[in-house]
Parts: C-alpha cells; sequence; structure tokens
C-alpha cells in the first residue's frame, strides 16, 4: 500500500463520484444513512455513558457508510447488514476498530471539556449580537479549531484499519500524513461542498421569498440539507480511494 499524492483537481472529482454513486442507490444510501443518525442518536441519549459510547462508535460507523458507497460504486445494492462491516471482519480488526473508537471518544470529550473550561456556556439564552451569542459563536469555532486534527487523523483511519489490517496507532499516523500531503485537494474539496451547500441555501431562499412562508422554507430545507449530508458522506469512500493505492512495496512514511 503506498501514499498516493493526487492534484488538487481531484478535490472535485471526490465531490462529483460521490454525488453519482449516490444517485446510483439513492434510496439505500438514504436509509443507510439515517439508520447511521438514528442509531448515534439513540446511543447518545443512554444516561451515563451515551455519548462516550456514540463516540465509541463513530469509527465503525464510518467504514460502514463507506463500505455502503464502496458496494453502490461496484454496481451492487448495500444491504443494512453492511453498516456493521467493521464488526463482521474477525475479532482481531474488530478490536482494532474499537479501540479506534475509545481514542476517537476520549480525544472528543476531551475538546469538550476543554473548550466548556476556556469558554462556558451562558446561563441565559443568547440573543444575537449580545456578548453571550458572541461567547456561543467563539465556542463553536474553537471547537471546530480543536477537533481538526482529530478529524485528520481518524479520516482515513476506520479504512486502514479495516481494510488493510493497520494497526489503530498507525492508522492515525497514515491518515494526518495523507491529508496534509494532499492539503491541496482536500481544500478544493471542501470549497466545492461549501459552494454546493450555499448554491442550496440561496435556491431555499429564493423559494421562500416566493412562497412568502419561511415555514415552508423550512420544510423545504430540512430534507435538503439531509440529502446533502447522505451525499457527502458517500463521497469520503473516494477520498480514501485515491489516497492510497495497492502495490508491492509499501512506501507509507515512517513514524519517526
Amino acid at each position: 500500500m503506498n501514499l498516493n499524492i493526487v492534484p488538487a483537481r481531484t478535490g472535485v472529482q471526490w465531490v462529483r463520484e460521490g454525488i453519482q454513486t449516490f444517485f446510483r442507490q439513492p434510496l439505500a444510501l438514504v436509509g443507510l444513512f439515517f439508520m447511521y443518525m438514528a442509531v448515534m442518536l439513540i446511543v447518545s441519549q443512554l444516561p451515563g455513558i451515551g455519548v462516550l459510547l456514540a463516540g465509541v462508535l463513530v469509527p465503525a460507523s464510518t467504514l460502514g457508510l463507506m463500505a455502503a458507497t464502496r458496494e453502490a460504486a461496484q454496481g451492487r445494492f448495500p444491504m443494512p447488514t453492511v453498516l456493521a462491516s467493521a464488526f463482521r471482519a474477525g475479532q482481531q480488526r474488530m478490536k482494532a476498530m474499537l479501540a479506534l473508537g475509545l481514542a476517537y471518544a476520549v480525544l472528543s470529550t476531551l475538546v469538550s471539556l476543554l473548550v466548556s473550561a476556556l469558554l462556558p456556556t451562558p446561563d441565559a439564552p443568547a440573543q444575537a449580537g449580545t456578548p453571550a451569542a458572541q461567547q456561543v459563536s467563539g465556542a463553536v469555532l474553537l471547537t471546530l479549531l480543536l477537533h481538526l486534527p482529530i478529524f485528520l487523523m481518524f479520516w482515513h483511519a476506520p479504512a486502514l484499519v479495516h481494510w488493510h489490517g493497520v494497526t489503530p496507532a498507525k492508522s492515525l499516523f497514515f491518515s494526518i500524513v495523507a491529508c496534509l500531503r494532499n492539503a491541496r485537494a482536500f481544500l478544493v474539496y471542501g470549497l466545492a461542498w461549501a459552494g454546493l451547500v450555499m448554491a442550496m441555501g440561496m435556491v431555499i431562499a429564493i423559494f421562500a421569498s416566493l412562497v412568502g412562508s419561511a415555514e415552508a422554507a423550512s420544510m423545504v430545507m430540512m430534507p435538503f440539507a439531509f440529502l446533502m449530508a447522505a451525499m457527502m458522506s458517500t463521497s469520503i469512500y473516494f477520498t480514501f480511494r485515491d489516497c492510497f493505492v495497492e502495490s508491492e512495496t509499501p512506501a507509507l512514511p515512517d513514524e519517526a
């Protein structure tokens, strides 16, 4: 397995392939994404350990969605059982995926605790333009910035563990290296999705102005936002496929 460096324009290709693959099996992929969201929501509501347990399941669930995309890209109908792919690949890889999940949950929890300590949540509801609202906005921005290295470490890690048998620690290292070495492609990828989201928002805003009803616009926005999120999740598999290629002579960077 070799690390592959792709040109910046590949970011647009990832978005395009994600959308095209989504529309090959739209009902299946929407259904699987809904199942993923529902499971995460239910698990997170468990008293005491719900949020932590949901974090543990994130890498395995991400792998399940990637496996579903792989099935759809190869012309097969992804069944619901594909979401549990991480737990059907043998005991060793299942333990590795759970270790990855535990690391994700711990790191995410530490970030949340740090943000809460630095920028406590206001007691009263935040009104726009008030210091409380600015504090909430600052907390959201800080959370995203602190989560960025976590996202990079776990972007490819589940697939590396599942499909290539890489150890959890090495998968985190290889993942962040692959993302940084292909930073231009990922930047274009992110900008392309941001552009599509903004375009969708403009269309909905025009619709709202035509019908003169904010409630109608909200009813339209929710399913469109859900579909957009499902298509984004579909495109993740292609970022992994192009960043790592099969080779007889492995050339991944050392952890030195």
